[in-house]
C-alpha cells in the first residue's frame, strides 16, 4: 500500500483508502467529533525559538550550522511554554553539543499545517528577501493534520516530495520525522483509533519511500511515540491531551538527533561504527515497511541497488539504521540572535 501511495504521488493517481463504504460513515463521524475536541484543546501559540544555540562553542573553528524546522504544530513545539522545551531548540542544542559548533535555528513550522503548506515554508527559507544562506540541514515533521483532514495520502506525499526535492536541489540535507501515531491520542476512540493507526503507518511508510528516493533521510516517530505515549499519557502528552509534553518532545528529539548529526557528518566516529554493525540493506519499500513498526529507526539511501523480490527487478537500496539515543543537553530558553564570543571552552 505504501508503494502504491508513493507511486501515485510521483506519477499521479486518485486517493487510496482502506475504508469500505459501510464503515466510512461511522469513521468520519468519529473523526469530525475528535477534530472538534482537538481543535478546542490545541489553542495557543508555540514559543519563539529562532536564534543561536551552543554559543559556548563560538570560539571553535567553523561557522554556526544552519538548522531549519518545517512542518506542523509538533515541529513548532505547540503545547510547551519555554523555547528550550521545543524539538527545534532541543535538536539545535544537541547538534551544537555533539559537533562543538554553534547552531543557528530558524523555524517556519506552523500549527495546523498540512503537507501542502510545505511549499510556502520552503519558499520562506529559500527565496524570502534578506534570508540567510540556505540551511545546512532541515528537519520536517508533517502528516498528522493530513490524516485528520482527510487529505488523500498520495497528495500528502506529493507535496512532501516536492518540498524535499527543492531543499535537496538547493544543497540542503533533509531529515523527515514521519507521520506520528494518532491512534495513541486519548480523545480518539475505537474504531477510529485502529483506523487512525493504520492510516498513519501507511502514510509514514509512503513518506519514507518518497524521501529516501530523493536523497533524504527519515526517522520513524509513530511506532516510537505511539506505545510510549499510550503507556505514559500523563507524562508524555501535554495539557491538551493531544500535543506532546516537554518530556514527549524530548523523546522525539532524542530519536531524531543521531540522524540529524549523521546528515551533516557530525556523529562521533565510535558511534558511527556501532551503528554500522546494526544496519540492514533492504529494498526501499521493505525498509519503509520495517521502519514504521520499529520506532526511532532511520532509513537512508544505500550506495547500490538491491533486488526487490516484490517488484521483480533491481530497485533502490535503503539502509535501515538503529542508532543509539543519547541524553540531550539542556536547551537555552532565550537564545541570543548572534553568537557570543566566548573563548573559555576547550574545543575538541
Amino acid at each position: 500500500m505504501a508503494r502504491r501511495i508513493a507511486t501515485a504521488a510521483a506519477y499521479g493517481g486518485g486517493g487510496i483508502s482502506v475504508l469500505g463504504g459501510a464503515a466510512a460513515g461511522l469513521i468520519f463521524t468519529e473523526m469530525r467529533y475528535a477534530r472538534r475536541r482537538l481543535g478546542r484543546a490545541a489553542a495557543g501559540e508555540p514559543p519563539l525559538t529562532d536564534g543561536v544555540y551552543g554559543t559556548a562553542f563560538a570560539a571553535c573553528a567553523g561557522p554556526p550550522w544552519r538548522l531549519a524546522m518545517l512542518g506542523d504544530s509538533t515541529a513548532a513545539g505547540l503545547g510547551v511554554r519555554r523555547a528550550g522545551q521545543t524539538p527545534g531548540a532541543l535538536l539545535a542544542s544537541g547538534l551544537a553539543a555533539v559537533s562543538e559548533r554553534p547552531v543557528e535555528l530558524h523555524s517556519v513550522a506552523l500549527p495546523g499545517a498540512v503537507s501542502a503548506d510545505l511549499e510556502r515554508q520552503v519558499s520562506l527559507l529559500l527565496t524570502e528577501p534578506g534570508r540567510a544562506p540556505v540551511p545546512d540541514v532541515s528537519v520536517i515533521i508533517i502528516g498528522a493534520n493530513d490524516i485528520t483532514g482527510h487529505v488523500p495520502p498520495a497528495r500528502s506525499v506529493k507535496y512532501l516530495a516536492e518540498a524535499v526535492a527543492r531543499l535537496r536541489t538547493a544543497g540542503c540535507q533533509v531529515v523527515v520525522g514521519t507521520c506520528p501515531d494518532l491512534g495513541s491520542v486519548e480523545p480518539v476512540g475505537q474504531p477510529l483509533r485502529w483506523v487512525a493507526r493504520r492510516l498513519c503507518r501507511q502514510l509514514a511508510a509512503a513518506q519514507t519511500i518518497a524521501v529516501v528516493e530523493l536523497g533524504g533521510r527519515t526517522v520513524s516517530l509513530g511506532a516510537l511515540l505511539g506505545p510510549e505515549f499510550a503507556a505514559n499519557p500523563r507524562e508524555l502528552f501535554g495539557p491538551d491531551r493531544y500535543h506532546p509534553s516537554a518530556e514527549g518532545y524530548q523523546t522525539a528529539a532524542m530519536a531524531i538527533l543521531p540522524t540529524l548529526c549523521a546528515a551533516v557528518g557530525a556523529w562521533p566516529a565510535e558511534e558511527r561504527d556501532e551503528a554500522a554493525r546494526r544496519e540492514r540493506l533492504l529494498p526501499v519499500a521493505d525498509a519503509a515497511a520495517r521502519a514504521v513498526t520499529e520506532g526511532g529507526t532511520e532509513v537512508s539511501a544505500a550506495d547500490s541497488p538491491v533486488t526487490d523480490a516484490g517488484a521483480g527487478r533491481r530497485a533502490l537500496g535503503a539502509m535501515l539504521h538503529r542508532r543509539r539515543r543519547r541524553p540531550l543537553p539542556a536547551a537555552e530558553d532565550a537564545p541570543p540572535q548572534e553568537p557570543a564570543r566566548d573563548t573559555s571552552p576547550t574545543c575538541g
